[in-house]
């Protein structure tokens, strides 16, 4: 059975209005929260990008059921990771178990502001496999040096140690990335729906793992206010995951969407009042065999309104698609 979750999307909301929307969503019956773990956010508009990890802590107090997740977290600029070893730890604890580490690559947007450069992909991805290898030893609760080509680690420790390991989820594109990440981590991450992408990695983890997936929607009572505002807040989202890797600034993001139309994007994103289009967002992802699917709500105008009132018929519908797979 496909899990369905919601995304507590950072970059268009306030830390507080975070708190509140993870509150109702639990309320609605989602099975999962996933946070977004960024340092701007990618249009001026949006407006918002408070500290993910201090935002999942209180989520972690303030709910009792759904699973918390970083969707994704990047442990090799903004964060080393020993830092990122000591962070989850320490929300697994306070979730009591609920808690699993997303990871990535990350993007030049968020990871160029500590002023080391934004390497090239290949350097990432090395950073990464060295990173997932620290954080998978300081989770031992033993002592821990390091001396790798990119990271070290002198004598760390980390004390509080949750009696459930924490699961590590990791952001994949292809069969590369799959070589690379699959032997290290739990849970695959991808933002297309590709069931090649799920066959490779089944293959190594024998099925036994979460694929977990996003698809962001745009409910509004009016069709074409959900349009302009989806326009309006993300039409970054047309560019791909290697053009929005590589951009430093909303002004840049600003720049290489000019000419997306508000047509292009309600043909990419399911826009308006109708939850069977709505739903029908996540049966890519479905098809291709993805475990878990979160969805974006676009825009915080309508955060409280979609949660009280459409949530959870929404989340009959999908359950409903997805059981006839």
């Amino acid at each position: 059975m496909t899990s369905f979750g919601y995304t507590l999307m950072c970059e268009q909301s306030g830390p507080r209005e975070l708190i509140g929307y993870a509150e109702a969503a639990e309320r609605a019956g989602f099975d999962f929260e996933v946070s977004s773990d960024h340092y701007t956010p990618w249009l001026v508009s949006q407006g918002h990008s408070p500290y993910a990890w201090a935002l999942l802590g209180a989520v972690a107090h303030a709910t009792s059921r759904v699973e918390l997740m970083t969707y994704v977290t990047c442990p090799t600029a903004r964060y080393h990771p020993a830092v990122v070893a000591q962070k989850a730890a320490t929300l697994q604890i306070l979730s009591q178990g609920r808690f699993t580490l997303g990871l990535g690559s990350g993007e030049n947007l968020n990871e160029h502001i500590v002023g080391e450069g934004w390497p090239n992909v290949g350097v990432r991805q090395a950073k990464l496999v060295e990173a997932i290898e620290i954080i998978r030893e300081l989770h031992t609760g033993q002592l821990v040096t390091y001396d790798g080509e990119y990271f070290r680690v002198d004598s760390a420790r980390v004390w509080d140690v949750p009696d459930s390991p924490v699961g590590i989820g990791v952001a994949v594109s292809g069969e590369e990335s799959i070589a690379s990440f699959a032997p290290l981590a739990d849970h695959m991450i991808a933002v297309e729906p590709q069931a090649e992408l799920v066959h490779k990695w089944s293959e190594v983890h024998e099925g036994k793992s979460r694929k977990i997936g996003q698809v962001p929607i745009c409910w509004d009572p009016d069709e074409d206010v959900a349009i302009r505002r989806a326009h309006d807040q993300f039409r970054w989202f047309a560019g791909g995951w290697a053009v929005n890797s590589e951009l430093p600034h909303p002004g840049s993001f600003a720049a290489a969407s000019q000419f997306v139309r508000p047509e292009d994007v309600s043909g990419k994103i399911a826009c308006g009042p109708d939850l069977d289009k709505l739903a029908a967002s996540v049966r890519p992802y479905v098809d291709a065999g993805f475990t878990d699917v979160a969805l974006v709500q676009i825009g915080d105008e309508q955060q409280d309104r979609f949660l009280d009132e459409v949530a959870e018929p929404l989340l009959e519908r999908m359950r409903a698609l997805a059981s006839s797979r």
